[in-house]
Formats: C-alpha cells, sequence, structure tokens
C-alpha cells in the first residue's frame, strides 16, 4: 500500500526518479530508515544512484553514535554508499546563540550541501511524512506564521544544483510504522521525541490523535491544504511582485524605501504578500520571533495619521515611517556625530554624503540666492565657522520670522526624513549660534555691503 501510494504520489507531482542520483538524509528512525529501504528497493527498476547521509549531532554522546553505526551496517549489508559526519551542535549553539532545533538544522544542511555538490546529485530526499506536515502547519498557525510559511512543508525546493524532494508527505506515520514491520526492519528510537518540552512532540502527543479520531484521513485533506495554499501563494506573489515595483523608491543592500500612497492603494493581499517580499529580500532567514504581531504594527504605522514613526523588528531590522515614505533596514546605524572648523576657503566632505564648500567672491550674485548657498559678510560673523551635527535643544533665529524656532520642528515642517536628521550639517559661528541649516533655513542676519570680500558657503548633496 506505501509503494503505491508514494508511486501515485511522485506521478501527480510529475515526479520520475528513473536514472537519478539520489541523496537520502538518514537519521536511523522509522521515517528515514523506511524512506532509503523503499528507494533501495528501487533501484534496479529505476537505476538509481543512492547515497545515504547520516548527522551524529553529539546530543546524546554514546547513544547517536550508535544510531550512526546502526546506519552504516544497515547500508553495507545493502551496498549502499554511506556519508556520515559527527557535528558538534551544543558547541555551535554556544557560538551562535541559536536553538537546539534550529542549530542542528544549519548543521544538518551544511553537511548536505558539500554532499551534493561531492557527489553531483539530483536530489535530496528527506523522509518527513503527513503527519509532520499537520504538525507543522498547526504549529506555525499557532505561533501566527504568515504567507506561505502557512503552507508547511513543501514537497520540493531548490537546493544547490538539484532539488529537496519529500515522498512521504502522503502517507502517516502509521503507515511508515507497518511498513518497517512488514519488511523486517528495526528503527532506532530517539529518546527525545517523548519529551514534551519540545512542541512538536505535544502537538504529536495530544492534538494529533485527537484529530486521527475525528477523521482517520487528517493528513491527506492537510496536505492538500497546503498544496492549495501554496498554488495560491504563488498566483498573490507573482501579482505582488508586479504591483511593488511601481511603488519601491529604492532598493539596495539591506534598505528598501517604498512610496506609502501608492503601497496602500494596492489591493490588501497584495499589500500582505508584498510585505512579506522585502521581508525576504532583507532577512537572509526569517527569524522564528517574527510573528504576524508585527505586521500588523507595520501596516498601523503606514497607516496612522501621524507623519513619522519607527518600529525595530527581530534580529536588528528598523522600520522609519517618514511622511509618504517607509523605510525598511536591515542593519540600520545611527549617522555618525561630526565636527569641522571653518576658518578659510576649503572643501568639507560630510558622512551624509554631501559637501559643503566656502569661498571668497567679490559682489553677491543672483545665482547665489537660493536654499544651498549662504553670502555673509565677514564683519557680521566670528571665524571659525563650524560645521556639526544637530544637538539637544538646538534653535535658530528663521530669516523672516520672529522670535527662534527649535531645529526639531523645522526638519518636521521641511519634512526631512527622519534617518537623515542627525546628519544633517549645521553651520554656527564660533559661538555656537546657528547661522545656517543647508538647503533648509537661514539666520536672520541682514547682509551688509562690505568693501571687501563676501564669504560663500555652498551646500551639494552628492
Amino acid at each position: 500500500m506505501l509503494v503505491k501510494k508514494v508511486e501515485t504520489f511522485l506521478e501527480q507531482k510529475g515526479y520520475e526518479l528513473k536514472d537519478k542520483r539520489i541523496l537520502v538524509g538518514v537519521s536511523g528512525g522509522p521515517d528515514s530508515l523506511a524512506l532509503l529501504h523503499y528507494l533501495w528497493t528501487q533501484r534496479e527498476k529505476r537505476n538509481l544512484f543512492l547515497v545515504a547521509a547520516h548527522v551524529d549531532h553529539m546530543f546524546r554522546g554514546e547513544e547517536s553514535l550508535q544510531d550512526a553505526i546502526f546506519v552504516q551496517r544497515f547500508c553495507e549489508s545493502r551496498n549502499i554508499p554511506f556519508e556520515m559526519e559527527q557535528m558538534n551542535v551544543p558547541a555551535y549553539m554556544r557560538q551562535t546563540g541559536l536553538s537546539s532545533q534550529q542549530a542542528a538544522r544549519e548543521c544538518r544542511y551544511k553537511f548536505f550541501e558539500r554532499l551534493m555538490n561531492e557527489y553531483a546529485m539530483d536530489f535530496l530526499v528527506l523522509g518527513h511524512h503527513g503527519d509532520d506536515q499537520v504538525e507543522t502547519i498547526l504549529m506555525r498557525l499557532t505561533r501566527g506564521s504568515t504567507g506561505k510559511a502557512r503552507a508547511g512543508i513543501p514537497f520540493s525546493r531548490p537546493f544547490q544544483k538539484g532539488e529537496i524532494i519529500r515522498p512521504f508527505l502522503c502517507i502517516n506515520r502509521e503507515e511508515i510504522e507497518g511498513y518497517c514491520i512488514e519488511h523486517q526492519l528495526k528503527p532506532r528510537r530517539d529518546p527525545s521525541n517523548e519529551k514534551e518540552t519540545y512542541s512538536r512532540n505535544r502537538y504529536r502527543k495530544h492534538v494529533l490523535p485527537f484529530l486521527q479520531k475525528e477523521n482517520p484521513r487528517v493528513h491527506e485533506h492537510f496536505r492538500r491544504f497546503s498544496e492549495e495554499l501554496q498554488s495560491d501563494e504563488d498566483v498573490l506573489v507573482t501579482l505582488a511582485e508586479e504591483k511593488m515595483r511601481k511603488v519601491i523608491k529604492e532598493k539596495k543592500d539591506g534598505e528598501i524605501i517604498i512610496l506609502i500612497q501608492g503601497f496602500i492603494a494596492m489591493p490588501m493581499p497584495l499589500q500582505r504578500r508584498g510585505i512579506q517580499l522585502i521581508l525576504n529580500y532583507l532577512y537572509k532567514e526569517k527569524p522564528p520571533s517574527l510573528s504576524a504581531i508585527h505586521i500588523d504594527q507595520l501596516f498601523s504605522i503606514i497607516r496612522s495619521p501621524q507623519p513619522s514613526g519607527v518600529l525595530d523588528f527581530p534580529n536588528g531590522l528598523k522600520v522609519v515611517r517618514s511622511y509618504n515614505e517607509c523605510g525598511f533596514y536591515s542593519s540600520c546605524k545611527d549617522s555618525p556625530s561630526f565636527r569641522y572648523e571653518i576658518g578659510g576657503p576649503g572643501e568639507w566632505h560630510i558622512p551624509n554624503g554631501s559637501i559643503i564648500t566656502m569661498e571668497f567672491v567679490d559682489e553677491p550674485s543672483q545665482e547665489f540666492m537660493s536654499r544651498n548657498h549662504l553670502l555673509l559678510n565677514p564683519e557680521q560673523v566670528t571665524l571659525p565657522l563650524v560645521i556639526r551635527t544637530r544637538e539637544h535643544g538646538d534653535w535658530m533665529t528663521v530669516k523672516g520670522m520672529k522670535g527662534t524656532k527649535k531645529l526639531n520642528r523645522i526638519f518636521i515642517d521641511e519634512k526631512v526624513p527622519m534617518l537623515d536628521r542627525k546628519g544633517w550639517p549645521i553651520i554656527t559661528d564660533y559661538f555656537n549660534e546657528i547661522i545656517w541649516l543647508p538647503a533648509l533655513k537661514e539666520a536672520d542676519l541682514s547682509l551688509k555691503p562690505t568693501n571687501g570680500s563676501y564669504i560663500l558657503l555652498t551646500y551639494k548633496k552628492l
């Protein structure tokens, strides 16, 4: 029965294993051992080249080493090439701060990657089955996962120069156990699978039996749900990609900026997928702590009547709303503070990418009458001038206005993005009186004629 179901499943998926080079991940447990045995029985019929790959994660000392020896002997008795590696996952956990399951997965897949390249494999075949799928979907829905993650374990995905496939997603754990009994396989049992400290084990022991009692074929319905959701997601993501091209203002390594008005004009299903596309781009691997709550917060800040706001996402991702733009920054660092003294003519390169120059000119010219220029009478200011970053409580007298105005208020009125404000150059005189906010405002200094030269400051944004 198992063999027929798996063959029908592969045929439905359009996968023909004939003449393929296959790497099989084998722990020694019932699932992977049954998978390896099944493929071994098909080896001559389909002209398969098989290699079994086993990882000792070094969690259980001698016991896990015996798992490796068991798989090795199983392969030797059937003339299956065997590859094994001991990987100190506990040490890797301490080094990276990852959970045991995350760390084990990363180490395991690094080993699989090497073997896929070394043997030029077509497929990495894994033993995930229908009950695993039910557990995964329920866990992710409970955790608040979004997008394609809710569909659970995919049947296939690209891996190195080949693919990962999971032929057992069409069967359940009971059928695998039956196959092991039928073929007199005696798989190893990992005692950690009984510990309820792991959330998957709790779902396996308490939730899944209830669902199977309600419907013994529940794994088949979850598989259908998974496949339908994945195909629906593929269509919606394609549509979202087309729409997002029109609303992304800037995209570069570690940074994406979108135009809010164009984004919120998109249908809500496409907005959600658009956000997922951004997160997929900025996160090399999404952190488990990222959930639907973060997405809800993001939509709140985008639709807020307030023109600005900041969100901190897991792993250092920062979301910054600034007027009609929303920026996503995976390595958002504050602009460095700076201070330069201007005692005479020269050129100063500012960390935000701008340049300020000082020169002497004989007489005022119309071309100097812009926000990017400041003309001064040397007798009205005390040198050296200073170019610096903003300080708490900064204010200035603004030309054409009575009284003083805080710089923060000027930035808001001029709609300067939040991330640009700290690195914006400020020009003061020797006594720290602000005389110019380049490209924005200048102080209330009445320019008096002079018999000598004028000081000309020029601001250029590269």
